[in-house]
């Protein structure tokens, strides 16, 4: 065993191997005991396998922490981690507290806990990173940093005040939306809260979009009206009215009434039809081009790094206006045909007019059909002038089929059937 201090900031995302040296899966957090006299004592990483999994590996399990990588025996239990009464996680309940110095210099912030195991192989924490109020009334400046044992310091919390989540906020800031909801979600209702307070509303939005909705409306009460209503700006057309339909019609529209106007539009627009419709699935933003625009123009549209994969995989071709709903749907061009064209080429020239679009009251199932028989990532969405609506994509579909509560279930626990029956050819 290494006996190197590491510092669990540095840790968090290290990826594990088993001696073999396959990969099992990712570290998420460091577990730690208090104890009546003595630095807190670590018993175990939280680590995250495969299908999303959080299980617990003991610390005595753990033959090398070096390098950026953490090696173990490969024995390892798969049940859920569930955090005990006297169990602390460093990243999701430490970082972030405010301690008092025993020297009598003041109060400091835990930046980072250093942790390292002592001659028998126990380890604990034996090093704080610790970061002093700022000085000086610029709100751009940070105050200054320090080192100190456990022993020099006492963890203090004044009545009614939470504690900072800034730094835990920082930890979580590499992690792709779908995995910071997960870390949001493990974590304590306030303590959750609190780290919501310190993600920027975009980063809010994405990390909302993959949470149950259930939680979506617990956490858009607790930011208040006026943030809930920019978050919901941030959000994608579709997902914003799948957690508004979760609301009171009064308390809808008065975020609707908040919301930037063209955004709310939007989501009236879907509102308007059923949850199981293609006009219900859809979102309102997929790609739009008049027929005589360049296949480089195309592209360079496709190009966006905001853009969902589904939705850059092809582009609709419609009549003005170019904003849904559009003029008369025309037909759509595909990304892999785009490729096989000079830049300067027409989009009306290689124009699919094949494929004909549903309509926004279909039901999903068969959209689900459409989809599959076709082999489509994105589906046109039309009303009954055959004007552009939007765009139904195959992550719509899955969330459609999947359980309400697929993202709760373990890997290797079988999910219930799917909730939307997809019709047969002869249905």
């Amino acid at each position: 065993m290494s006996t190197q201090r590491v510092f669990v900031g540095r840790l968090a995302g290290c990826p594990v191997f088993d001696p073999a040296g396959d990969r099992l899966g990712k570290v998420r957090d460091v577990v730690v005991v208090y104890r009546s006299s003595g630095a807190p004592r670590v018993i175990g990483l939280v680590l995250e396998i495969p299908g999303r999994r959080q299980v617990f590996v003991s610390i005595g399990r753990v033959t090398s922490i070096a390098q950026g990588q953490v090696i173990t025996t490969g024995l390892i239990n798969v049940r859920r981690f569930q955090p005990r009464a006297d169990e602390r996680r460093i990243i999701a309940e430490v970082l972030g507290r405010r301690v008092q110095l025993r020297d009598g210099s003041g109060e400091a912030t835990i930046e980072d806990v250093g942790i390292e195991p002592n001659r028998i192989g126990e380890w604990s924490i034996t090093q704080l990173f610790l970061r002093r109020p700022r000085q000086g009334a610029s709100p751009f400046s940070k105050g200054p940093t320090t080192f100190a044992s456990w022993a020099q310091v006492r963890e203090e919390q004044r009545p009614g005040e939470a504690h900072s989540a800034e730094q835990l906020a920082q930890t979580y800031a590499e992690l792709k939306p779908a995995d910071l909801a997960n870390a949001m979600l493990d974590l304590p209702p306030e303590r959750m809260i609190e780290v919501v307070s310190e993600l920027g509303d975009e980063r809010l939005a994405d990390a909302l979009e993959e949470m149950p909705e259930e939680q979506q409306v617990v956490i858009l009460e607790a930011i208040g009206d006026e943030r809930a209503a920019d978050v919901l700006d941030a959000m994608d057309p579709d997902d914003a009215a799948d957690v508004l339909a979760e609301l009171s019609d009064e308390r809808s529209e008065e975020l609707l009434r908040m919301m930037e106007p063209d955004e709310a539009d939007d989501v009236r627009l879907i509102l308007r039809y059923g949850p199981e419709t293609a006009g219900g699935l859809m979102t309102t933003e997929p790609i739009i081009l008049p027929a005589d625009a360049t296949i480089a123009e195309a592209l360079a549209l496709i190009r966006r790094h905001e853009l969902h994969p589904a939705l850059a995989a092809s582009v609709f071709i419609t009549l003005p206006p170019y904003e849904t709903p559009t003029g008369r749907y025309l037909g759509a061009v595909h990304f892999q045909r785009m490729l096989r064209y000079p830049p300067h080429e027409r989009v009306g020239a290689i124009l699919d007019d094949s494929l004909e679009p549903v309509q926004a009251t279909s039901p999903a199932a068969e959209v689900a059909r459409r989809i599959a028989t076709y082999d489509l990532v994105a589906m046109p969405v039309v009303d009954t002038a055959h004007r552009l609506l939007g765009a139904v994509t195959v992550d719509d579909i899955l969330d459609f089929l999947l359980p309400d509560d697929w993202r709760s279930h373990d890997e290797d626990d079988p999910l219930p059937p799917m909730t939307g029956a997809i019709p047969t050819a002869a249905g």
